[in-house]
């Protein structure tokens, strides 16, 4: 199984697993990177490797970060750019359908690359702009 590890600013990694928690149960071979306030970037990158270190017996890995660029996605993709022992990928802007979506598709699907395709465009379809749509006089029909 593809181990997942979310990463973000502030406590954004937590909160999003608490609405994973909340619909999908208990997650396993799942790791929460918070990078606070008092994190320097050198712990934000100890504490991605520690994460990588827990889940070193899966099959590969996929990082969820919240900001494109950011610092959790920075480190992450550096430590892509190091790790040959296991296939990793990085996605950056991650939502909570994307979350869902690789938490859930991982059990079926053992490629990290894969994964990340199915996540991309899960995350990016579920977001819709609300609109109000003005019905015709010919769209109710009398009976």
């Amino acid at each position: 199984m593809i181990g997942i590890i979310v990463t973000g600013h502030g406590t954004f990694a937590t909160g999003i697993t608490s609405g994973v928690k909340l619909l999908a149960g208990e997650p396993v071979q799942y790791e929460v990177v918070d990078f606070t306030q008092e994190d320097s970037i050198l712990t934000l990158e100890e504490k991605l490797r520690e994460a990588m270190v827990r889940l070193k017996e899966c099959s590969g890995l996929l990082v969820l970060a919240d900001l494109t660029g950011g610092s959790p996605f920075n480190v992450s993709c550096r430590l892509k750019e190091e790790t040959e022992s296991i296939s990793m990928e990085v996605i950056g802007g991650i939502n909570l359908p994307a979350v869902l979506q690789a938490y859930m598709a991982r059990i079926s699907q053992e490629d990290a690359a894969l994964l990340a395709k199915d996540v991309l465009a899960c995350g990016q379809g579920a977001m819709v702009r609300f609109q109000t749509s003005v019905l015709e006089d010919d769209d109710y029909e009398e009976e």
